[in-house]
């Protein structure tokens, strides 16, 4: 490695203020703590995952644990009464019950935009099927949005009629994704 490291060694500034200790890269001098707090700072604002810097009588090695996706919290269904179908090439309407809806049934329409899954893993049986029975808080399904899979959740006891979304589809807020009748 040739040259400084821009905000900790000579003729650079950190923070607003000139380094007081100066460690250029041929090891003339000792690194002491301030320069190794100030390489750690810069790190951690920097968005590498893993620094190494190695010279004749020192080395020092960095590195960001990478984690796995968050999983976002549970988000419990919100079925709206049922209302008018929606118009022709509209946007479905939150709550919307289909043409040819059963009587007395209420939509469970997506909370956000992602891929609606019905099962937590391809080989893995799916969460509900026509004529399931749930309980408040059981699993209906997972939409998956920017790599974080969210739980959908029932919010009250109910039975599916039917399901209206195709595994693996792209879901947009307020698309129908169950059929239910409360239980």
């Amino acid at each position: 490695m040739t040259g400084c490291l821009p905000g900790i060694f000579p003729g650079n500034t950190y923070n607003g203020k000139r380094t007081t200790s100066v460690m250029p890269i041929d090891g003339r001098k000792n690194v002491d703590k301030t320069d190794i707090e100030q390489l750690i700072d810069k790190f951690d604002d920097s968005s590498l995952s893993e620094l190494s810097i190695e010279e004749k009588d020192f080395s020092i090695t960095l590195k960001r644990e990478l984690t796995a996706a968050p999983v976002a919290a549970p988000i419990h269904a919100a079925p709206a009464v049922g209302a008018p179908a929606p118009a022709v090439n509209a946007p479905p309407v939150e709550g919307a019950v289909e043409a040819g809806g059963t009587e007395g049934a209420e939509v469970i329409t997506a909370p956000l935009v992602g891929t609606f899954y019905r099962s937590p893993a391809p080989d893995a049986p799916v969460f509900v099927e026509d004529g399931s029975r749930v309980a408040l808080g059981d699993s209906l399904c997972i939409i998956e949005a920017m790599k974080i899979m969210n739980k959908l959740e029932a919010e009250f006891p109910c039975e599916i009629v039917k399901v209206l979304a195709q595994n693996g589809t792209m879901v947009e807020f307020g698309t129908p994704l169950f059929e239910v009748r409360r239980i």
